[in-house]
């Protein structure tokens, strides 16, 4: 695997070419946040999703290990030009304060690495409460669920489990996720009114998920897309 600070370069100078390129553009394309019970079939959703629109995926393993190096944040706040970096920094401080946040270190750093994300645009962003770190003009907020029976079928599959080995494994990846959310942002992962469109991939096929995500977003950027 490459290391992360490769990545980030890789990434760092992507996002210089696009600026170069598209100089002139306007955020008018949201980040597409994806919330997923474990088993749901989340990932799948944001791959495929990434393949039909072309924006970059963000994983929550990769946005963990940038948060927790000071040097990335900074890597990705010198990123931004004097203005983008004014407007984030004000919206983090506002959504600190209407939250009621304590943030330490890592937050911060998470809030700094998904906030200049959501501000270069065109990617999808798994995990890590990225829906409620970005402004509302900057995301589309998808929750991807499925009945917790169905979701240990697919652990169980997909890792070779028994279905009580695939049972434990669920639920407590869904505890961990329901406590980080808690912890950091004062808010339940489960509570649909924190997202735009909830996907049940129990009756939707990952394609099908695809396809009315995508038409979702585009109805709300006309012709962006």
């Amino acid at each position: 695997m490459k290391s992360m600070h490769k990545r980030i370069e890789e990434q760092v100078q992507r996002w210089q070419i696009q600026h170069r390129q598209q100089p002139q553009e306007k955020e008018s394309i949201p980040i597409v946040t994806i919330s997923r019970e474990p088993g749901s079939g989340g990932v799948v959703v944001a791959q495929q999703l990434s393949e039909k629109l072309g924006f970059e995926v963000f994983h929550q393993e990769v946005l963990h290990e940038m948060a927790k190096q000071a040097e990335i944040s900074k890597q990705f706040l010198a990123t931004l030009d004097e203005r983008g970096l004014s407007v984030l920094e004000d919206w983090l401080t506002s959504l600190v304060h209407e939250r009621h946040l304590w943030p330490d270190q890592y937050l911060r750093h998470l809030m700094n690495v998904i906030g200049t994300i959501g501000k270069h645009g065109r990617a999808i962003v798994i995990g890590r409460g990225a829906n409620f770190i970005l402004p509302p003009e900057q995301r589309f907020r998808v929750r991807v669920t499925a009945l917790q029976r169905v979701r240990i079928e697919n652990v169980a599959r997909e890792h070779n489990l028994s279905q009580a080995e695939a049972k434990r494994r669920v639920i407590k990846t869904e505890s961990n996720r329901r406590a980080f959310i808690r912890k950091y942002f004062n808010a339940d992962i489960a509570d649909p009114t924190n997202y735009d469109l909830v996907i049940n991939t129990e009756t939707l096929q990952v394609e099908h998920a695809v396809n009315i995500i995508g038409a979702a977003l585009g109805c709300l950027v006309e012709g962006a897309l």
